[in-house]
């Protein structure tokens, strides 16, 4: 592996290849085979070499790529860095069909914890994965993205409501059902998913049996600002520490025992089998390791960072964050710290961190949420607790978190590839 210089369009270009997990996964699943790696099957039996470079993909939205060091594994142990690929978004029900003054909408659940506002009056394309039955019986699933505005969730007139710039509040089940077309007959939404899937040159199709659909903003990732300080993106939270992880690996020189694992439902809990909470990191970590004890030894020489953006401070509302904790956009990674574990950074992981970056002559910031104020999490404390790997919690710092469009520093991602490769360099840890 060799270091390539860091270039924003392409991660502009991965954010708008990846309008869903699954659509994350397949992007990073085909930038790892254009490197080299070799794709696992879980079902199979594994023949692992040193120096060998694979990865694993659960359900189509989590992912494990992994690399082979010619060093003894239980005393070298693993650099880990950990991210998750879904964000807060609407899904379309199972049965969502909506047919009244002429209007076709679909009802939609929210998936995470989304901020709702900024869904109103966007331009909403389609994307996710569809289940079918084959005409001969087979049951296959494919992914489809309608990149282009189909749907849009249209605000109420504000000479209908007076108050909406003082008190507006947002119903998720009676104010955000999109508005797809009009027409007299009510749409059947699997059939329209049929003909989706005949577009697409998928003739076979006997039934729709299911999907796992989200509607996302359709416009495109972008570098904005005056002076093109910013990345304006939607799921940033958490895309770009994907990206950033799998730049990180594949920029990282020489070879080691190195993991990069992205989760799905991480904005839900992640309590699923693909989840954090899941068993599927533990579950390739035994495969790799071979036996108990080994991966015992392993872990106990084994340190994961856990990538998830952290707050910005924002001009406008300085007040939400400690005075002493206002991690700048461009001010350089974020380590996170909270004294109740929501976090799951110690001060040795923090001090490793910070002699690494100093090694590498890079800024380091803090956040720290305010004492009366209450904290979200990450997959962090989730793999530390149940991995019982040491564990850091950073972050590119942003604005707008979860919301449909959100904000980070151009300069930011480039420092975090450097730091992060050199992360999974490092040969021994104290």
């Amino acid at each position: 592996m060799s270091q390539t210089p860091f270039n924003n369009a392409d991660l502009l270009a991965f954010l708008d290849a990846s309008p869903t997990p699954y659509h994350a996964v397949s992007t990073m699943s085909a930038s790892l085979l254009a490197a080299g790696f070799v794709e696992l099957k879980e079902r199979d039996a594994w023949t692992l070499q040193p120096g060998g470079r694979y990865f694993v993909v659960r359900e189509g939205s989590s992912i494990i790529a992994f690399t082979l060091g010619h060093d003894d594994l239980a005393e070298a142990g693993w650099r880990m860095v950990g991210a998750h690929t879904d964000s807060p978004c609407l899904r379309v029900k199972p049965n969502p069909e909506l047919h009244r003054h002429g209007f076709n909408q679909l009802a939609v659940d929210v998936y995470g914890g989304a901020l709702l506002n900024p869904w109103f009056d966007r331009d909403l394309g389609l994307a996710g994965r569809v289940n079918y039955r084959q005409r001969g019986g087979a049951v296959k699933s494919t992914l489809i993205n309608l990149n282009r505005p189909v749907g849009v969730v249209p605000s109420l007139a504000i000479h209908l409501d007076r108050e909406a710039n003082n008190n507006r509040t947002v119903n998720p089940q009676t104010d955000m059902p999109v508005v797809l077309f009009q027409d007299e007959k009510k749409l059947d939404f699997r059939q329209l998913l049929a003909s989706v899937l005949a577009e697409q040159g998928l003739g076979d199709v006997e039934q729709v049996l299911d999907y796992e659909l989200s509607f996302y903003d359709c416009q495109g990732a972008a570098v904005v600002g005056w002076q093109e300080d910013f990345i304006a993106s939607a799921r940033l939270d958490n895309l770009l520490s994907c990206y950033l992880g799998l730049q990180g690996l594949l920029n990282a020189e020489g070879d080691g025992h190195r993991i990069l694992v992205c989760n799905d439902h991480e904005e839900v809990g992640s309590q699923s089998a693909i989840g954090a909470q899941g068993p599927m990191l533990e579950s390739v970590l035994r495969r790799i390791a071979g036996d108990e004890v080994s991966l015992q030894r392993a872990v106990a020489n084994s340190m994961m960072i856990s990538a998830d953006n952290a707050h910005g401070i924002h001009p406008n509302y300085s007040d939400k964050h400690d005075a002493n904790h206002g991690p700048r956009l461009n001010g350089g990674p974020v380590i996170k710290i909270n004294v109740n574990q929501r976090y799951a950074t110690s001060s040795e992981t923090s001090g490793i961190f910070r002699n690494l970056c100093s090694e590498l002559g890079e800024a380091v910031q803090s956040f720290v949420v305010r004492a009366d104020m209450a904290c979200g999490s990450t997959i962090g404390p989730i793999t530390a607790s149940g991995i019982g790997i040491r564990t850091l919690d950073i972050g590119v710092p942003t604005f707008a978190m979860h919301s449909i469009r959100e904000l980070a520093g151009s300069r930011d991602s480039a420092a975090m590839v450097r730091i992060l490769a050199a992360f999974y360099q490092l040969s021994s840890l104290p």
